[in-house]
């Protein structure tokens, strides 16, 4: 289970969707940080292109958590990123550089991802890029 979540972010760290879809299940629950619930894979490729476009980020100091039934798994990291597009509602983008914690839940399934949950402090970030 573990491989399945470290695959996933190496994807992530390679903007590779096509490979984090592969470690979706087909019904995945992407909640969204301060954000709704987007089911399949689908949904989340777009999301996955609109941050592709408006954020380059890569994931260091990562530290993944598996329960021993192996249906439930967290991780904990920094998100180190630049800001490239302004996004809807949020401040101007002229590529500022911003470094936060985070962590993601997930629960999984046959050894797919079929609950992503992330979380960061949207007022951190927005704090760091209006300076």
């Amino acid at each position: 289970m573990t491989d399945t979540i470290a695959r996933y972010f190496a994807a992530f760290n390679a903007d590779d969707t096509d490979g984090m879809l592969a470690c979706l299940a087909d019904d995945v629950a992407h909640h969204v940080n301060e954000g709704g619930i987007r089911i399949g894979k689908e949904k989340f490729a777009e999301f996955c292109a609109h941050m592709s476009h408006c954020y380059k980020e890569e994931l260091t100091d990562m530290v993944i958590f598996a329960t021993a039934d192996e249906g439930r798994a967290a991780a904990e990291y920094t998100v180190n990123g630049t800001y490239l597009a302004t996004d809807d509602g949020l401040p101007e983008a002229h590529q500022q550089r911003y470094k936060l914690p985070a962590g993601s839940f997930f629960e999984l399934r046959d050894g797919l991802i079929t609950r992503v949950t992330t979380y960061y402090s949207l007022s951190d970030w927005i704090k760091q890029v209006s300076t």
